[in-house]
């Protein structure tokens, strides 16, 4: 019988320190889908109805979804998969050799891979909500969670209903309002919007979105680098005139102090919130790697899309037709194909065109740290279509 020490090896060994990963997907019961995964149109509701549908592919996973009672052993968790159909959890792999995939550096200062990226899609708003700070959300032994978007414009062929996104608060708003919003939870539609404002989605560009930051997302596919957790609360209880059940409020609050309103504005960094220049602070558009003409020439442009985290960060890679370039990279990185095809390092890569539940792609890698600081030669091998990856890397060393 082959060990899982064996199966790394194999999988190191076929990618050069590459390793192909297998689509993770995640259901949401309080989301209804945009169907712009990729996935079949009869795979949305592949995990039961009961568990409402899939909006969301994670990449480079080594965080377990936390939906609830009826999550399964391994929603979220990313797998590697070998060329014989032979997988092992990336989570596993690291516990086993965290100094040969991430490098000693990240395992001696961060302990293991810290973040994960995701496309989230969603037809619809969500509610109005925050991710906890490491302080609140050890509370409930849990590490806090910034996260990042950026919209690909090759998967948002579409807006879906309202691809607008309201973040913050209004300055001049007080916490008192906000305890009211929260205080009429279960009596009627809490108006939490009303103290917030809401700003167009534009593809091709993204936000940085720290702790303790109240958030609606909008209805574009998102691209979301962020840190290794799943924590939040939802402060809104009606959107587009569908309930949210109060225990998403309470999901990740201590149980005696659920009913406490002032433990709830703990959660909110306030002066983030009202910042009258959010969007100056926030908002980010993409920064070339280096003077586009030289890139150009070279076959290639690269652009930091996600840059204002310490957690997290993230490259758009694309390679124009026939053309090959050797990118090398500080550290370890997770990568995702969405437009193309060709070679990344020894293994062929492609973006699908529609995936099955359950169905293995070419389209996600995990790129270990000696393979990413020696260079991965990356090759369009189609004549007429750019390729083009997205990476996401964890925090610095």
């Amino acid at each position: 019988m082959v060990s899982q020490r064996q199966l790394l090896d194999a999988a190191l060994n076929e990618g050069n320190g590459i390793f192909r990963l297998e689509p993770a997907w995640v259901p949401r019961s309080f989301c209804i889908p945009g169907r712009r995964l990729k996935l079949h149109p009869d795979d949305y509701y592949a995990y039961g109805a009961n568990r409402g549908g899939i909006d969301e592919r994670w990449l480079s996973s080594t965080t377990r979804a936390d939906n609830g009672p009826l999550t399964t052993p391994h929603e979220g968790l990313s797998f590697i998969r070998t060329a014989d159909g032979s997988r092992l959890l990336l989570t596993e792999a690291i516990e086993m050799a965290g100094n040969e995939i991430l490098g000693r550096e990240v395992m001696q200062r961060h302990g293991g891979w810290r973040m994960y990226s995701k496309f989230f899609d969603n037809e619809e708003p969500l509610p109005h909500h925050v991710h906890h700070a490491d302080a609140m959300a050890a509370n409930v032994g849990r590490p806090g969670k910034p996260e990042a978007y950026y919209f690909p414009k090759q998967l948002n062929n579409h807006g879906g209903y309202f691809p607008y996104t309201f973040f913050g608060l209004n300055p001049g708003t007080t916490k008192d309002e906000i305890k009211a919003c929260l205080a009429n939870w279960e009596t009627r539609d809490n108006g939490i919007l009303f103290l917030s404002r809401a700003y167009k989605l534009k593809p091709g560009t993204g936000w940085d979105v720290p702790p303790g930051i109240l958030h609606a997302p909008g209805s574009l596919l998102t691209y979301e680098p962020q840190a290794a957790s799943d924590v939040f609360a939802m402060f809104q209880n009606v959107v587009w005139e569908a309930y949210t059940p109060k225990e998403l409020l309470q999901k990740d609050v201590p149980a005696d102090k659920r009913d406490d309103l002032d433990y709830y504005i703990e959660l909110l960094d306030w002066q983030l919130n009202v910042d009258p220049e959010f969007y100056e602070h926030r908002h980010m558009t993409p920064k070339p790697v280096r003077p586009v003409e030289e890139m150009h020439e070279d076959g290639y442009e690269e652009l930091d899309v996600v840059y204002k985290s310490a957690s997290f960060s993230a490259k758009e890679l694309t390679v124009f037709p026939g053309r090959s370039v050797q990118i090398k990279d500080e550290g370890p990185y997770g990568a995702i194909v969405i437009q193309g095809h060709g070679q990344f390092g020894p293994l062929s890569v492609e973006a699908p065109a529609m995936i099955r539940f359950g169905q293995m792609t070419q389209d996600e890698l995990f790129v270990t740290a000696q393979a990413a600081k020696a260079g991965v030669l990356i090759t369009n091998t189609s004549a007429s279509d750019d390729l083009v990856v997205l990476k996401h890397f964890g925090p610095r060393a």
